[in-house]
């Protein structure tokens, strides 16, 4: 059984890795294998029946909410754009195509995980692959970059707006988003299939996709982030049930307190990454995947 302490940190871990390009069930699988003692014992992910899965999915309902609550004014558009487009059989306004981009480029991720999620989490959701996969989602984001400075932009760069200007700014952005062609968006999309893998980074891979494929990198993270919204909200919602059931018993209060400590560190994370890719590369948190991996990849081995 986890405790409140452990709840409070898992949950904090987890709503920061989850938007920052380095893993957030790979540091959920590798936290406590490195901590090990009870740690190790309470928090495993690949154990079949584990309370820890059940305590996982609410915080990443928690997360989803954090994310809703910070791009609600993009949501209202994306929506009300999907609504409209269903009502007048139509896709032109910035809303109704961002609508279906994310639709479309949410589908490839949601059968992918339908089908191999349970057996990815059980056959590599263990310490040593996952300190492999952190290294190896270090090495994707660096090369990332390094390939975007050589690829030829499809489009003119755009300024990046102040983040003073917060409102006109995001409507902008997503204007900019909106006018990717289908198949960009899908293939972006796509890119976070590989995230099932323990250690692969679900914002970063679909960052690297977008910035090889001509976003900037501001936009590149806005598109990232409204694709795992959906994508975070479905994997908890059909999962919650889990919290129902005997694998949720007598860990209730664990996974409110973890949860709100999730959405918190969420919000926070959101609330900074906006802001940090205005001017700022994927460059440390490539060099912090390598690193990470590497020393935990150490420990577990001379352990």
């Amino acid at each position: 059984m986890l405790d409140y302490f452990e709840a409070i940190v898992v949950g904090a871990f987890q709503g920061v890795t989850e938007l920052f390009p380095v893993s957030s069930l790979g540091h959920s699988v590798l936290i406590p294998a490195v901590i090990g003692g009870r740690w190790a014992h309470d928090l495993s992910v690949s154990t079949p029946e584990s309370p820890y899965l059940a305590f996982i999915v609410g915080l990443h309902v928690a997360t989803a909410a954090a994310l809703l609550l910070f791009f609600r004014r993009d949501w209202v558009r994306i929506i009300g754009g999907f609504f409209s487009s269903i009502r007048h059989r139509r896709v032109q306004t910035s809303g109704e195509r961002l609508a279906w981009l994310i639709v479309l480029a949410t589908i490839p991720v949601g059968v992918s995980g339908l089908l191999l999620e349970h057996l990815f989490r059980t056959t590599l959701g263990k310490p040593i692959p996952a300190a492999a996969f952190l290294i190896a989602n270090g090495v994707v984001l660096y090369g990332g970059e390094l390939l975007r400075r050589r690829a030829n932009a499809t489009a003119a760069p755009v300024p990046a707006d102040s983040p003073g200007a917060a409102t006109d700014s995001d409507v902008a952005a997503d204007e900019r988003l909106s006018r990717m062609s289908f198949g960009r968006g899908v293939l972006i999309g796509s890119a976070q299939v590989l995230a099932l893998l323990p250690g692969i980074s679900r914002s970063g891979v679909t960052m690297v996709a977008g910035l090889l494929r001509g976003l900037s990198h501001e936009d590149a993270a806005r598109f990232s982030f409204l694709l795992a919204t959906p994508v975070i909200l479905a994997a908890g919602v059909l999962k919650i049930p889990d919290l129902f059931g005997p694998l949720g018993a007598g860990i209730h209060g664990q996974v409110l307190v973890g949860s709100l400590a999730s959405f918190v560190s969420a919000y926070l994370a959101v609330r900074f990454l906006t802001r940090y890719f205005h001017t700022r590369t994927l460059m440390p948190f490539a060099i912090y995947c390598v690193l990470a991996g590497a020393g935990a990849l150490a420990v577990l081995t001379l352990r």
